[in-house]
């Protein structure tokens, strides 16, 4: 890996720090060659400190270490994406990121579908809402939605109609998301129960 550390005639590179397993941004901090060297020897994200003039790593003094994972630079040599698994919050004020966001993991649009699932359940009494007349009819009711889905997708499977294979998996997905909520579980839960079979 080579970087580019005179560019911008201060002999430091921005380094990105992002979350191996949540993939949010955490912070921006600075590196020059002797930081990255230490970050790479101990392990242990190390930045320079404009500030203070010196090497600083960093949870030295709170204990929220950024624990290295893996290290890239970007297309033009002058920036680096520092992958790391964090001991606590990352920001000195008390927060997990410098942005003061929560380092949760997010599985994009299938996270907004989620929370609107979330607010059907708390709304049971919408009479217009699909998903509100599904929780309000039980776990049987739901149970049963996703075994009618299931064998529908698995029927799509065997067909050569693309389109409607990809639109009964999307019901199948939609309606266990549904069963998951039920049962008091989410996508998290499920991730989980992966992570610890790999």
């Amino acid at each position: 890996m080579k970087i580019d550390f005179n560019k911008n005639n201060d002999g430091l590179v921005p380094a990105i720090i992002q979350d191996v397993k949540t993939k949010n941004v955490l912070m921006l901090g600075y590196m020059d060659q002797e930081a990255l060297d230490v970050t790479q020897e101990t392990k242990r994200v190390t930045f320079f400190s404009r500030s203070k003039r010196r090497l600083w790593t960093k949870g030295e003094e709170s204990g929220n270490f950024l624990n290295l994972v893996s290290i890239k630079n970007d297309c033009d040599n002058d920036t680096l994406l520092v992958m790391v698994n964090p001991e606590g919050p990352t920001c000195h004020k008390g927060t997990d990121t410098c942005w003061a966001g929560d380092n949760t993991q997010n599985f994009g649009f299938l996270t907004e579908l989620e929370e609107i699932i979330t607010s059907r359940k708390e709304h049971q009494d919408d009479e217009k809402s699909y998903v509100a007349s599904l929780f309000k009819k039980g776990i049987n009711k739901i149970a049963q939605k996703v075994g009618e889905e299931a064998v529908e997708t698995v029927i799509e499977a065997k067909d050569d109609n693309d389109e409607l294979f990809l639109n009964e998996s999307a019901d199948l997905l939609f309606h266990y998301l549904i069963l998951l909520q039920a049962k008091g579980y989410t996508l998290k839960d499920i991730v989980k129960v992966l992570e610890s079979r790999h």
